[in-house]
């Protein structure tokens, strides 16, 4: 007998779908949008989305646990350097750089979080935001034991100011404006580091 493991075929039309859930997720609420409506922006009838997702939870896992599983792999891989503000401006344009590219999931995340943490399936957004603040503190204290951040405010009330920053972003961040996203989290790491108040 073989041993070989089979991976399930993502399809691009289920991909697709997920997409088009996503968007209404993130438009109109997670509880609020059935599944009706995402069949018809799907241009499919209600029935044959179920060939690609047994619920409405299912699609809000895949969407939530893909977006989650990267952004957590890319603040792994940079929070592997040595030198804490280097790394504290990576683990920022990184930030950033998500909202651009999963907008609608880091909106779904954002409005949905406290609900879906209610239910067991969904364990893994806390898991998730456990592990990432764990990454984002220890890289503030490693700064603040070198003497390159300030020892005199709290690394994980530090994080959680700067997570909302980032991610609150989202409602007003648009694609097709001026600035992008590496210069958005310019612009703030400057505010960040250096202030807003002139010396006297």
């Amino acid at each position: 007998m073989s041993s070989e493991v089979v991976v399930p075929v993502v399809s691009a039309r289920r991909e697709e779908i997920l997409a088009i859930a996503a968007g209404l997720f993130a438009e109109q609420g997670f509880a609020t949008t059935t599944v009706r409506e995402i069949a018809d922006a799907a241009g499919i009838l209600s029935g044959s989305l179920y060939h690609h997702f047994d619920s409405k939870e299912s699609m809000v896992d895949d969407l939530l646990r893909g977006f989650l599983d990267d952004i957590v792999a890319r603040y792994r891989a940079v929070a592997s350097g040595d030198d804490p503000v280097g790394v504290l401006r990576a683990l920022v344009r990184t930030g950033f750089e998500a909202v651009d590219a999963h907008r609608s999931a880091v909106a779904v995340m954002l409005n949905e979080y406290n609900l879906l943490v209610q239910y067991p399936r969904f364990a893994f957004l806390r898991n998730a935001a456990e592990e990432t603040e764990r990454i984002w503190v220890e890289v503030l204290e490693r700064g603040m034991v070198r003497g390159v951040f300030r020892a005199d405010v709290e690394a994980r009330m530090v994080y959680r100011f700067m997570r909302d920053a980032i991610w609150v972003s989202v409602r007003w961040y648009r694609p097709d404006r001026r600035y992008r996203p590496e210069e958005i989290a310019d612009f703030y790491l400057a505010t960040l580091l250096e202030g807003i108040a002139q010396s006297s």
